[in-house]
């Protein structure tokens, strides 16, 4: 057995070899988990202890109170989420966890659930590193034009269209019918694709 460095964030273990079914060995994924906002770390933490990999998307931030004191203190990239390495056999049983959501689903490729490529993550951790380099995640991009759903918030279920893009927020525009189109801003993250 191997010894792994663990972190406040992050989890490495042995990786199991499991047979599930006639379909032969069932190879661990890095899957995306979705969480409660502020508890990505402690989430990460609990798969941890079941012997899973598992981490949320830290970088290390220096902050400087107003009497000069500096406090290093490690900065969420990616709120309410978690990747997990683990088979889909685990992943059934992650799910079911009081503490997850869901995983996230990737219906634009036609499955039912999303899975990150481990040079992707590799990446993602080499970039969360380099605390010199402050990470932002970006999200999905929005084309003008492009039909969409709300998916939380006030506007919850409200379809339309994107109007413009100006500083991370679109315009949403619902069709009235003959009277025209009403038209609001909304957070790009309050949205998603609608599926045709």
């Amino acid at each position: 057995m191997h010894t792994h460095e663990v972190s406040e964030t992050q989890c490495v273990t042995a990786v199991d070899s499991v047979a599930d079914g006639a379909g032969g060995v069932d190879s661990p994924k890095w899957f995306v988990a979705v969480v409660n906002h502020n508890s990505e770390v402690t989430s990460a933490e609990k798969i941890c202890k079941m012997g899973i990999e598992a981490f949320a998307a830290v970088q290390p931030e220096t902050r400087v109170w107003s009497n000069g004191r500096r406090h290093q203190t490690n900065r969420v990239v990616i709120g309410s989420t978690l990747f997990v390495r683990c088979t889909e056999a685990q992943r059934r049983r992650i799910v079911t966890l009081p503490f997850i959501f869901r995983f996230l689903s990737d219906r634009a490729n036609g499955k039912p659930v999303a899975t990150i490529p481990n040079r992707q993550i590799e990446m993602l951790r080499f970039m969360l590193g380099q605390d010199e380099n402050p990470v932002e995640f970006v999200g999905r991009e929005y084309c003008v034009g492009e039909q969409v759903k709300v998916i939380r918030g006030r506007l919850l279920n409200a379809e339309g269209s994107v109007v413009r893009l100006p500083n991370g927020r679109g315009e949403l525009v619902i069709a009235l019918g003959a009277l025209g189109g009403a038209k609001c801003a909304i957070p790009l993250n309050d949205i998603q694709p609608l599926l045709q």
